[in-house]
């Protein structure tokens, strides 16, 4: 109760200075612009996990299957770099951000890049990337600085923005009304066993204008055939997901958990290795590992005899997919041609 009464006004005081910011772009005060390639941002209005990395990824290996050449464009959370970086070889999180180097790492092959400004990335992606059709941005939802193509809002099923509330009271870092930029919602983290009558509850309580689509997904986690009993490192936003799924295969499994973006020191590293020496193996996700690689922690298990194991995650949708790809494929078919 206490905690709310000091939130409230804080909550009403930071919805002011985003409403504020958002009427300098709408009076053009604030300059906002488009950029001469077809782009698309995958975002959300909140704080904390989505799935916007595991939805980036979907969106660029579909446009590889259909012979595009995409760049993903990221802001490089908690990197220790500035400006415009393109990965390379020698890029880690410390150069890039975790999101950034899972991404690098998933498509070697397809231009990475970080930068605070996305209207300056997108177009040093355009001088130094040579064929370039399409680029991707991740979580550039709330940036209105560039206009994008197309925006896809995410949303988890267990807290939809219309149940969430402005920070601090809540996690929702812009306006629910913003959600209206959106030209797909899609809802995430959705239960496996979801059944179409809890869908048409979530399409009825969103409302959604006719512009919009909706569309349904849940993360899925490959068949793990490790024996032995996992401690689970890692520092993500929400845990939850990738627990209740470790714990169906491993009841014995343990968490041990670290803020979201966690920078791993050597004193964690000593804390894990510690603890480790009472499972089987060590298991952490994609993103956490590329900011452990930066660690001695892989060199300490591997001495102690200890397997070190990612558990990578993929987007996959409950509805038919075909809408949302169709409405990707047709955007950047039409857009390529206008170039």
């Amino acid at each position: 109760m206490f905690r709310n009464i000091v939130y409230i006004p804080l909550s009403w005081l930071y919805s002011l200075g985003v409403a504020i910011r958002h009427l300098l772009y709408d009076q053009r005060l604030l300059p906002s612009v488009s950029v001469r390639v077809p782009t698309i941002c995958v975002g959300n209005i909140a704080v904390g996990g989505t799935g916007k990395t595991p939805m980036t990824e979907y969106i660029v290996r579909l446009l590889l299957q259909n012979g595009f050449h995409p760049a993903i464009l990221s802001r490089g959370y908690k990197r220790k770099t500035r400006g415009f970086v393109l990965a390379g070889p020698a890029s880690t999180a410390l150069s890039i951000g975790d999101e950034a180097m899972q991404l690098h790492r998933a498509f070697p092959d397809v231009p990475m890049a970080v930068c605070e400004s996305r209207v300056r990335g997108v177009k040093q992606l355009q001088r130094q990337v040579h064929q370039l059709d399409v680029v991707v941005l991740d979580d550039a939802f709330q940036h209105r600085a560039i206009r994008c193509g197309v925006d896809i809002l995410l949303t988890p099923y267990d807290r939809l923005y219309i149940d969430d509330h402005m920070l601090p009271w809540g996690t929702l870092r812009d306006l629910p009304r913003r959600a209206l930029k959106a030209d797909m919602v899609v809802v995430t983290k959705c239960p496996a066993g979801m059944q179409p009558i809890d869908m048409r509850v979530v399409d009825n309580r969103l409302h959604l204008p006719p512009y919009q689509s909706l569309h349904f997904a849940g993360l899925e986690y490959p068949p793990m055939e490790q024996d032995g009993t996992p401690l689970v490192v890692c520092g993500i936003a929400q845990p939850k997901y990738m627990m209740d799924y470790v714990l169906s295969r491993y009841p014995g499994a343990e968490l041990m958990a670290f803020p979201d973006h966690h920078d791993y020191a050597e004193a964690d590293v000593d804390t894990i290795v510690a603890r480790a020496a009472d499972f089987d193996f060590v298991l952490t996700t994609e993103k956490d590992l590329q900011r452990l690689r930066v660690t001695q922690l892989g060199e300490r298990l591997q001495a102690a005899g200890k397997r070190f194991i990612a558990l990578p995650v993929r987007m996959h949708f409950l509805t038919d997919p075909a809408a949302f790809d169709r409405h990707i494929i047709t955007y950047v078919s039409e857009n390529c041609r206008k170039k």
